[in-house]
C-alpha cells in the first residue's frame, strides 16, 4: 500500500486544477486510490468534491450484555495527509518508487505523511477484522494541501463537520502536547533600475517551499552598462550598448566571469561552502549549494540561500538596489535560525525559542521576494511577530504579504487527554523516560477540536522529513501501527469518554 502511494507524484499543482482535482492530478490520483482501496475493503468513505475526505468505520453504543442499542454519538478524527513537498536534487534513487535497503523504506512521502496513513489503516483494518466494535466513529481524515494553505481541509470541515476530539499521526513519539503558532509571509522590495556599469545580479532563485531549507540557490550574474534602452530603464549587456566597442566588451565580460570564478574559488576555500559557477550566453551561472530539512528544525540543514547571499556581498555588486536586498539579507537574516537580526526572537518557558526558516527567494529585475517560514512560542501570536519586525522592514523599505498564519496548539503536559497517549506509547515500547513534546511543527491537529500530534517517528530517530532520500524504518512503521490500533482502541472503547 505505501509504495502505491509514494509513487504518486502528489506536490500541490494548483495551476494544473480542475474541477474535483483542486491541487493538481498527482495529489488526486493518490486521493482517489486511497479512498476506492477502502471502498473496496468495505469502509464508509466521503468525498468533498476533492478537497479532502474521509474514510469511516462507523461505531455503536452497546449496553451491558454488549448488544447495539444506538448508533454512536461522538467521532474520533485522525487526519493525515497525502501531498507532499517537491522532492528536490541530490537522492540516491528515485524519490517516486519506494525502495527498501537495509530495513529502511525510502521515498518521498514514507515519514511525511503516507506512512503514518497507511499505519493507522491498516490498524483499523486489523482491529474491524478482528472483531472489535467501536463505540465511537473512527474516522481516518484525509488532508490534500497539509504543505501549504490547508484550505482543502477547511472545504472538508464545512462539508463534513469536525469530529469531537483525535490524533494526527505526523509528528513525534510519545506526544506532542504544544505546537508553535505558525506563520509564512514575503518580504518585497522594489528594485530601481541601475545606471551604474558593472557587475550586475539580474536574477537569484532558490528554494522549493516555505517550509523547506533550501539545498540549492542560483544567481544570474554579468557585466553590464549603466546605459538604460530606448524603453528607459533597462540597461543592456555591456556587448549591446553601444558605449563600448565588441571587443572592449568581449573583455569586459571575460574579466567580470573571472572575477566571479575567482571570488567563488576563495569563497569555498575560506568558508567550506560549495558553489559552482558556469557560463550561460553572455551571463555566468552561480549555483550554491545547501543542505535540506524541514522547516521546523532549519537548524539541521544548511540554507543555500543564506549560502548564496553571503557570497555574493563579497562582490561589487553594481545595481544598487539588490545590492541593498544582499546587505539587508546578511544583515537581518543571515545564517540565523531565531530571529534575532530581524527583531523578531522570543523565548517562552513551554515552548523555547521562535525558529526562522528563509524558504524561497525570487530576485529578478523589478523586485526582490523573500519567504520566510516561522514557528512562534506558544504564548506568542503573529501580530507580536509582525509589530517586532516593522521597524527592520521600515528600515530597509521593504513590504511585508502574509500567507499563512495559525495560532498555537497547546495542552499542558499533565492533562488526562495527554496522559492517555503516554500511556498508550509506554506500554507498547517500554519507554518510560521520554517526555511530551512541544514541537515546532504544524499538523492537522490545528485543525480539529482537541487534537495532538502522535508518532510517528520515535525518540532517537534521524529527523528526515522533507529531506533528500526521506524514509522509515520498516521495523517502525509496524511498530507504529501497533501504538495506533491500540490507541484507537482505548480511544473508540466503551470506557473513554472526553472530559468537559
Amino acid at each position: 500500500m505505501l509504495r502505491e502511494l509514494v509513487s504518486f507524484q502528489s506536490v500541490n499543482d494548483e495551476a494544473a486544477a480542475k474541477p474535483g482535482e483542486p491541487f493538481g492530478p498527482g495529489v488526486a490520483a493518490a486521493y482517489k486510490t486511497l479512498l476506492a482501496r477502502a471502498a473496496a475493503d468495505g469502509f464508509d468513505v466521503f468525498d468533498a468534491d476533492g478537497w479532502g475526505g474521509h474514510i469511516e468505520w462507523p461505531g455503536a453504543v452497546t449496553d451491558e450484555r454488549g448488544e447495539i442499542v444506538q448508533a454512536a454519538d461522538q467521532t474520533l478524527g485522525i487526519p493525515v495527509h497525502l501531498d507532499v513537498v517537491p522532492a528536490g536534487d541530490g537522492w540516491t534513487g528515485d524519490p517516486w518508487t519506494l525502495e527498501e535497503r537495509d530495513g529502511k523504506l525510502y521515498g518521498r512521502g514514507t515519514a511525511d505523511d503516507k506512512g503514518a496513513t497507511v499505519c493507522v489503516y491498516g490498524a483499523m483494518k486489523a482491529l474491524r477484522d478482528s472483531g472489535f466494535q467501536p463505540e465511537k466513529n473512527v474516522r481516518l481524515i484525509i488532508g490534500l494541501d497539509e504543505e501549504t494553505k490547508w484550505s482543502g481541509m477547511d472545504k472538508y470541515i464545512e462539508a463534513a463537520g469536525a469530529p469531537d476530539f483525535g490524533f494526527s499521526p505526523d509528528g513525534d513519539f510519545p506526544v506532542i502536547h504544544g505546537e508553535k503558532g505558525m506563520m509564512t509571509f514575503e518580504l518585497a522590495k522594489k528594485l530601481e533600475p541601475s545606471r551604474e556599469t558593472g557587475l550586475r545580479v539580474r536574477g537569484i532563485s532558490g528554494g522549493n517551499a516555505p517550509n523547506m531549507v533550501p539545498d540549492t540557490c542560483r544567481a544570474i550574474l554579468a557585466y553590464e552598462s549603466g546605459a538604460p534602452d530606448k524603453k528607459g530603464g533597462k540597461s543592456k549587456s555591456a556587448r549591446g550598448s553601444g558605449a563600448v566597442s565588441a571587443k572592449a566588451a568581449q573583455q569586459a565580460e571575460a574579466q567580470a566571469a573571472a572575477q566571479v570564478k575567482e571570488a567563488a574559488r576563495a569563497f569555498c576555500a575560506r568558508a567550506g561552502y560549495s558553489l559552482t559557477c558556469k557560463g550561460r550566453g553572455h551571463a555566468i551561472e552561480v549555483t550554491a549549494q545547501g543542505v535540506s530539512a524541514h522547516g521546523a528544525h532549519p537548524q539541521l540543514g544548511l540554507n543555500a540561500i543564506a549560502v548564496m547571499m553571503d557570497f555574493l556581498g563579497t562582490l561589487p555588486v553594481a545595481n544598487e538596489s539588490a545590492r541593498d536586498f544582499i546587505e539587508f539579507y546578511q544583515e537581518c537574516v543571515g545564517f540565523e535560525t531565531d530571529g534575532k537580526s530581524l527583531g523578531i526572537a522570543a523565548r517562552d518557558e513551554a515552548s523555547g525559542a521562535l525558529i526562522v526558516n528563509a524558504g524561497m527567494i525570487d530576485l529578478g529585475r523589478e523586485a526582490a521576494i523573500l519567504t520566510l517560514n516561522v514557528r512562534n512560542p506558544v504564548t506568542r501570536n503573529e501580530d507580536d511577530v509582525y509589530d517586532a519586525l516593522r521597524p527592520t522592514i521600515d528600515r530597509f523599505g521593504l513590504g511585508v504579504v502574509r500567507l499563512l498564519g495559525m495560532p498555537p496548539l497547546y495542552f499542558p503536559a499533565d492533562d488526562p487527554f495527554i496522559e492517555v497517549f503516554l500511556r498508550v506509547y509506554r506500554e507498547n515500547t517500554g519507554d518510560l523516560e521520554s517526555a511530551p513534546i512541544v514541537s515546532g511543527g504544524g499538523t492537522y491537529a490545528r485543525a480539529i477540536p482537541r487534537a495532538v500530534a502522535f508518532g510517528p517517528a520515535f525518540p532517537g530517530e534521524e529527523d528526515v522529513m522533507h529531506q533528500k532520500d526521506e524514509y522509515i524504518r520498516e521495523e517502525s512503521l509496524m511498530r507504529a501501527a501497533q501504538i495506533y490500533a491500540d490507541a484507537i482502541r482505548i480511544l473508540a472503547g466503551k470506557d473513554f469518554r472526553l472530559y468537559p
